[in-house]
C-alpha cells in the first residue's frame, strides 16, 4: 500500500525510505508513523539486505507534529491528547523502533538536516548514522515541557553516558554535525554537496555485504547490554559455529585464501 508522506524505493538489495513532508520538515503524523512501521516490517524480506532512512529537502525529521498536539488539546482536552500520544508512542515504539532493532540487517540513518525530538530518536535507533555537515541534532522535548520517547532514554545514555545524555535533554539546544561525531552520536560527517551520493554509497556497500553475519552481530550487540560475560561468550560460540553453514561465510574464507574480493549474496 503506498504512503502519502513516505517514499519507498528499492535499489537492488538496498531499501531507501524517505520521509516526504517537506512543508513541516518531515514532522511525523500518526499516519506516517503507522506507514513507517509497516514499511520497516516489509524490509524483513530476504531480498532486502540493508535499509537507509532519510528525509527530503534538507531535513531528516523534525519530530512529531506539535500542531497536531495543540489541535487535540483544544478539541479533546488533556485526556484526549493523552490518549492520542499514548497511541502514537505505542506505534512508534512497537513498530518503528523495535522494528528497526529486530531487522537482521544494517539500517543507516542518512541525516541530511535537522533531526529533532522523535526524529533525533529515530536516528539513534538505527545502526549507523551518517550526517551532512549541515545536520543538526536536538532533543527538543524539554522545550515543550515533554518527556523523551522513541527509545532515546535507552540509546542516548549508552552512547554518551548518563550525565551528557541528561545535559542534551535539559539544554534542548542544537548539536552540530561535527560535535555530534565527537560525542559518538554520528559515525561519519560528509560535505553537504556530496552527502546524498556518499550516504547512498555507504548503504549500498552494506547491502552487498555478508547480511546474515551483520544480522547475527547486531543481535549479539543488542543482547550484550543485559547479558553476563559468560552468557555472551556462549552466544558468540553458538553464532560463530552456526555461521559456518552460510554461503557467505564459505565464500568469504575461500576468497580470503584466494586473495580476491568476496562476492556475498546474503545467504
Amino acid at each position: 500500500m503506498p504512503s502519502t508522506h513516505i517514499n519507498f524505493e528499492r535499489k537492488d538489495s538496498l531499501a531507501v525510505i524517505t520521509l516526504n513532508r517537506p512543508e513541516s520538515r518531515n514532522a511525523l503524523t500518526p499516519e506516517m508513523v503507522a506507514d513507517l512501521g509497516r514499511i520497516i516490517g516489509d524490509c524483513a524480506r530476504p531480498e532486502v539486505r540493508a535499509v537507509m532512512i532519510t528525509g527530503t529537502q534538507g531535513a531528516f525529521c523534525a519530530g512529531a507534529d506539535v500542531k497536531d498536539f495543540v489541535d487535540s488539546l483544544e478539541t479533546g482536552g488533556a485526556e484526549g491528547l493523552s490518549g492520542r500520544l499514548r497511541q502514537l508512542a505505542d506505534s512508534l515504539h512497537r513498530d518503528v523502533v523495535m522494528g528497526i532493532r529486530r531487522l537482521e540487517k544494517p539500517v543507516v540513518a542518512a541525516v541530511n538536516g535537522v533531526a529533532a525530538g522523535a526524529g533525533f530518536s529515530l536516528s539513534l535507533c538505527c545502526d549507523l548514522r551518517v550526517a551532512s555537515a549541515d545536520a543538526r541534532f536536538i532533543m527538543a522535548y524539554a522545550g515543550i515541557g515533554c518527556t523523551a520517547d522513541g527509545g532515546s532514554t535507552y540509546m542516548l545514555p549508552r552512547m554518551v553516558g548518563l550525565g551528557k545524555a541528561m545535559e542534551i535533554y535539559m539544554a534542548s539546544q542544537p548539536i552540530g554535525a561535527e560535535y555530534a561525531r565527537e560525542l559518538g552520536l554520528v559515525n561519519q560527517v560528509c560535505p553537504s554537496e556530496n552527502f546524498d551520493r556518499h550516504a547512498l554509497e555507504l548503504a549500498t556497500r552494506l547491502a552487498q555485504g555478508p547480511t546474515l553475519a551483520y544480522g547475527k552481530v547486531k543481535g549479539l550487540f543488542e543482547d550484550s547490554l543485559g547479558a553476563s560475560l559468560e552468557d555472551q561468550l556462549n552466544a558468540e560460540t553458538a553464532a560463530i559455529s552456526g555461521i559456518v553453514h552460510t554461503g557467505d561465510f564459505q565464500e568469504g574464507v575461500k576468497a580470503f585464501t584466494q586473495k580476491r574480493m568476496p562476492w556475498f549474496q546474503g545467504r
